[in-house]
Order: C-alpha cells, then structure tokens, then sequence
C-alpha cells in the first residue's frame, strides 16, 4: 500500500491552530452525529488528499475477527449476521476505515444485496454487505459528491442520520448498523448540490489555494519532498501525527461530561433565528458541532468561542436562499447576535418572553441587532442606464406575424442608436419558472432531469443480453431465456442451468442531463426599450431551471464585430449567472460570427464526449447587420448548425409594434422552435392555452364560412 500523505502537513501541525477544513474534520470524528462535512473548493486544493489522510491519525477500532459488519464490541446490543454465537468470537483491533464511494456505484452496491451465486447455483438466500455496512464505525467519502445521482445521495444521509440501513429487496430483509463519518468533496466549478442536499451535510467548509507566495512556496516545498521520499517525510511528521490522534481519542473521551447549558442554547437558538436559517437541524448540527469543539478544547463546558466556531461551520451553507447566492457567513452579524458576555454555565433558563413585549422591554441585544442598517434586506438596484420609456406592454410582446420577410437590408438593420462606442448593462429582473425546452430523441447521456435516455435508472421498458456488465439483472427474462436449454428431469428438484449467455439486465430509460449553450446577442438594438431586461431575465430563469436538472451551461455572446465565449461548459450556474449579470449590449449585430462560434463549441464538446447532446438556445432579434452580406452568412451558419442535427430554440427578443420577424426566419433555416421572449415562462404558456380554451365558439355556419 502507497504511503500517506501526513495529515498534519497539510492542515498544520499545532492542532490549535487548524485551517477550518481540518478543523472541520476533526470535529465530525469526535461527534459523527455532526452529520459529516462538505468540502467545496477549486480544484488543486489538497481535498481529495486530506480526507484519505485523515484515517491515519484516528484512533483504532475494536472489532470480531471475520464480521464484515464490525459490530462494536463494547455494546451489547449490537447484532450481526457474521456472529451467530458473539461469545466464541475473538476480539481484535484495525485502523479505521476510509471507504471511497464511487460516483457510478449502483444501489445494490451502496446497500448490499442478494448474492446470486449463491441463490442461483444452490438456492440459498444470502445478503452480501455493500458500502454501508463496511463504511461502519468508520468514514465513507464521495468524491465530486455533487456529481452522484441523487437517490443515491438521499440514501447515505438517511443512513448517515439514522445510523441503520434497511434493505428490503429480493427476498431478503436486513438491518445493520451504519454509523459512519460521511464526507463529501466537490467542485462547485461542475456544479451544485440541491439545496435539500446540502442542509443534509453538518458541517462545510470553502476551500482556496493561498495567495500569498510564500506559503505557496512551503506547500510545493513538502509536495517535493513527499514525491521524493515518502517514509522519510512521513517519518518526519510522526510526532505530530501521534499527538494528534491522542488529542481526538481525549476529546472523544470528554465529549460526554462537555456541558451545554440552557444559556448557550439560547446563544445557538439566536444565532440561527438572526441569520433565518430554515427548519432546526441548523439548531441541532450547531449545538453538536459547539460541544465536539469545547471537548476538542480540552473544555468541560460550551464557551462563546465554541459557539462562534461552530456556527462558521454549520451556517454558511443554510442561509443560502437559490444557486445564485454566495456563500459565507456575516461575522460582524454573528458577533452581535453573540453578544460580549459568556453565556452563563449554569442551568438556570433565560426569562420567558412575552406574548407581546413592546419595544422598551425588548433585550438590548436583540433591539441593537434589529436596528442594524447592514442587517435589512439589500434593496434591489435601479437601472439607470434605462432610457426613461414605459416597460413594454401586451402589445409589445405579441408573437412575431407569420409571413416571412425578405432579408433586411443592412441600413434598416443598423442598431447603433447611442453610437458605435456605448455600451449598457442591464439588470435582470426577478426569476421566473421556465417552459422545459428539451432535446430531441432519445439520448444515453449522465443521468439528470431534462430528455429522454436510455439509463440505469428510470422505468424499464425491455431486457438485453448482459454484454457490458452495466445494469441491473432482470431475473425473469433470465430465466425465459434459461428455458430453452433445460433438459428434462424424471424426478425430484434440480437446479437451473445456467450460461453466460442467458443473462439479461433491464432496458431503463429515464432523464439525462444536457448541454445547455446559449448563444446571446449583445448587440445596441437588444439595448432598446428595455430589451435586455427581458433576455438577462429569461436567461436567468432557464439557469435556474438548469441548475435543477443538473445540466451543464455555457455562453457565447456576439457584438460589435465578433463573437466570444464567455463562458466555457461548466456545471456551475453560479458563475454563469455572474458572467451574465456583467453582459454589456452595444454596437452592430455578427450573427454569423455568433452561430459560427456556438458550432465550434458543440463540435468540441462532441469529441469530449460523445453521448453529449447539446441543447442551443439562440436569444436574438435576428437582426445581422456586421460585415458584407451579414444576413446572407448569418442563414449559412444557421443552415451549418441544423446539419449537426442540434436541437435548438430560438428566443425571439424582438419587441415594439413593428416588427420584422427575422428571429422567425433564422428559427426556419435552423430547424427550431421559435419562443418569443415573454413565451419562456411556463405561467405564460399556461395563460395563453386557457385563453385559447376559452375562446368564443363560433356558429357552425359562420365558422364554416370563415
């Protein structure tokens, strides 16, 4: 086995003064009711390698030699399926276990499940322990956890909450203990956890590469050193190795005396009321996460300083309202809430409230908090870059007329009403929920919540020869096919025969994630009546709507003379969302140049992968106006996009009572579905089918005539 990068070298080496990750992970193993910790940083920040590193300094297990379920000695309570008589077995002690979780594990290996030799061959039921049951007592880590499929996600905070998994399938019915530190690590670069998700983590932890040179300089220093002699630079941290391993077994030790009294309690309710977490498990992790400090302290009662840290750790995560929000914590808002004084250690409970104190009775913290002027809801910017004209109305936003115009020429096309050099950024408005744009057919991409797929999970619709391995087994299809072969038998039971070619495993098919790129115009007449208003929050509304189906997002804009990407495909919204908030609008309209960069892009993206399916969504007016004969290539490059065979929407951002319909035409050559700007939101493709339902019926005569 290859030798361990030192944890202490990459957390540091006093165990006073951990970074906030290691702190972070420490605290998780002295109290895994925690609810484990979720790492989020860029990539090349040491995640990956501090969690495998942490299982080196924990404190040894005692467990039954041969129980695969390592059951706690010390408990007589504890049932496993390995020790049918728990007297004659022989106690021993191991390290404690870091198990990896796979990103494309299967449910049946995450929970256990039947074993078919063993079914198959002699017919006999038995449970084959998965992850869960080895992960006991022990840490169970998911890399880019943000990349897991979400039922699987569901299942390992259940169980990380719970402390038991279930399994009820196949013929079998199981329960074992699965008590277990879980930690996650991610990139929020591809993409984010569901909110839901990310209350379930205790604790999280935002992790950045120094900036400053010179601790730069000692991280490549070690990194070296460690490539060039692993033992010895292990060697040279095994002191503080070994303090910090006796520290966690103290702190383990105290954690049961540490007190919390009913004052700090009242700090943590405080706390958590003042910065408006949702639900109490913010409560709960708090208060958890502030005893594990105090005990980790050496303390044997729950200071300010343990409230303070803990809720650094188990906050910033929970105040989040939408993917678009940053993540952190206010400290000055947390000092205030906290107040100066110790909370007192005795038991004696604050002074109910009450039912309706008036102001003058109200504590001093609370009313200084209250009249905080940072502590109000922002107010939301002003576009003064806006010329002052009314928002468009109903008419404004009529769809497009159905006959098709001639090409426009280029002096009726010229969007340069403010002059070539202005530009203007415009704010969006608040989001809304978006129509489902999907992709045509049926794809095989990673699993998500937008178009068809054939996948491992979904509704199954068939069965298939299991060639590849992949896939769970439909056993009455295995057997169908098993049939043919069967010789006949006089008497008595006998076991089917079974060949490598009758194996079947079950056809799914559910929802895959896609690429959505956008492909937006910049230009000056998107600046016009309020125009970009519209797109910037159309745009923001289908991130949203991205970012729930777990679909990966990228940018190109086009203006003045070229087109640019803004935004490679990543599974961040956030940082799309940002790049779209500084989109400026100016200057003359290369469509071409656009569309001909929005191909390059899926064209690239295709050689990466090719179960991509991308999804462009152009948002223009379709007024190409840049260059000799705009009009004329921006129609060649359209006609280049729909041979790739790409689905595409075209979002039609054109508005006023004239109109020209050239967004229309571009949707034509494309091959595309053409949404006007205000048809995006489903509440808007709502109204207009019950306006259409409603309508005056016409007599039969007259309709006929008509």
């Amino acid at each position: 086995m290859p030798q361990q990068y030192p944890f202490s070298a990459i957390v540091g080496c006093e165990a006073d003064h951990l970074d906030p990750m290691g702190l972070a992970l420490i605290l998780s193993t002295i109290s895994p009711e925690i609810g484990g910790v979720l790492i989020r940083g860029e990539k090349g920040t040491a995640k990956s390698t501090a969690v495998r590193a942490l299982a080196a300094v924990l404190p040894p297990v005692d467990v039954y030699e041969g129980d695969r379920f390592s059951i706690d000695t010390d408990d007589p309570s504890a049932v496993s399926l390995d020790l049918p008589d728990r007297d004659a077995a022989t106690r021993t002690s191991r390290p404690v276990r870091l198990v990896e979780l796979p990103v494309g594990a299967t449910e049946d290996r995450v929970l256990g499940s039947l074993q078919l030799e063993s079914a198959l061959s002699k017919g006999e039921v038995t449970f084959e322990p998965g992850l869960l049951a080895r992960a006991h007592r022990g840490i169970l880590y998911v890399n880019e956890v943000n990349l897991l499929h979400d039922h699987l996600v569901d299942l390992l905070l259940d169980a990380a909450a719970m402390g038991r998994a279930t399994i009820e399938r196949d013929g079998i019915s199981v329960e074992h203990a699965a008590r277990f530190v879980l930690i996650g690590t991610m990139n929020p670069e591809e993409g984010e956890l569901r909110p839901q998700l990310l209350d379930r983590f205790g604790l999280t932890v935002e992790v950045v590469a120094p900036r400053e040179p010179g601790r730069r300089v000692e991280v490549v220093r070690r990194r070296l050193a460690f490539d060039a002699d692993p033992l010895t630079f292990a060697a040279s941290f095994a002191a503080d190795e070994a303090a910090l391993r006796a520290r966690i077994g103290q702190a383990r030790a105290r954690l049961a005396g540490v007190k919390l009294s009913d004052n700090a309690l009242a700090a943590i309710a405080r706390v958590c009321a003042g910065f408006e977490v949702d639900g109490l498990r913010a409560d709960i992790v708090t208060a958890r996460a502030a005893v594990a400090h105090a005990a980790w302290a050496g303390r044997d009662t729950v200071t300010r300083a343990d409230i303070r840290q803990a809720a650094l750790l188990a906050l910033p995560h929970r105040r989040r309202r939408n993917p678009f929000d940053a993540p952190g914590l206010d400290e000055d808002l947390l000092d205030r809430l906290l107040g100066d004084e110790e909370p007192d250690p005795d038991d004696t409970p604050p002074e109910p409230p009450t039912d309706d104190p008036a102001p003058e009775d109200r504590p001093p913290e609370d009313s200084d908090s209250a009249d905080q002027p940072d502590t109000d809801p922002p107010q939301p910017d002003t576009d003064t870059s806006q010329p002052d004209a009314p928002p468009p109305g109903p008419q404004d936003q009529a769809e497009a007329p159905l006959d098709v115009p001639p090409p426009l020429p280029p002096e009726l096309g010229n969007d340069q009403p403010s002059g070539e050099g202005t530009d203007k950024i415009a704010a969006a408005a608040a989001p809304y929920r978006p129509r489902l744009f999907a992709v045509r057919g049926v794809g095989a991409g990673s699993a998500g919540r937008r178009s068809r797929a054939l996948s491992t999970q979904g509704q199954r619709i068939g069965a298939e020869p299991a060639t590849s391995g992949a896939g769970s087994l439909h056993l009455v299809e295995t057997l169908m096919a098993a049939a043919r072969h069967q010789t006949p038998h006089a008497g008595g039971r006998r076991r089917v025969q079974l060949r490598a070619e009758d194996l079947r495993v079950a056809t799914r098919e559910g929802r895959e994630a896609n690429l959505i790129l956008f492909c937006v115009d910049a230009s000056g007449s998107m600046a016009a009546r309020k125009r970009m208003t519209a797109v910037k929050t159309a745009i923001l509304s289908l991130l949203l709507d991205a970012y729930r189906r777990r679909d990966r997002v990228g940018l190109v804009t086009f203006r003045r003379t070229g087109a640019d990407v803004a935004l490679p495909p990543t599974g961040s919204i956030d940082i799309a969302a940002a790049r779209l908030e500084e989109l400026p609008a100016g200057g003359r309209t290369p469509l071409a140049e656009g569309l001909e960069l929005a191909a390059k892009v899926i064209l690239r993206e295709r050689v990466r992968d090719p179960r991509t399916r991308p999804l462009l969504v152009v948002v223009t007016d379709g007024r190409a106006n840049a260059g000799a004969d705009a009009v004329a290539r921006a129609e060649r490059a359209a006609s280049g996009i729909a041979r790739l065979g790409v689905s595409t929407v075209v979002i039609d951002s054109e508005s006023g009572p004239l109109r020209l319909g050239l967004a229309r035409r571009l949707a034509s050559v494309l091959g595309a579905e053409h949404v006007a700007v205000d048809a995006v939101s489903a509440q808007a493709l709502t109204g207009a089918v019950d306006a259409w339902r409603e309508r005056p019926t016409l007599p039969a005569a007259e309709n006929g005539a008509a």
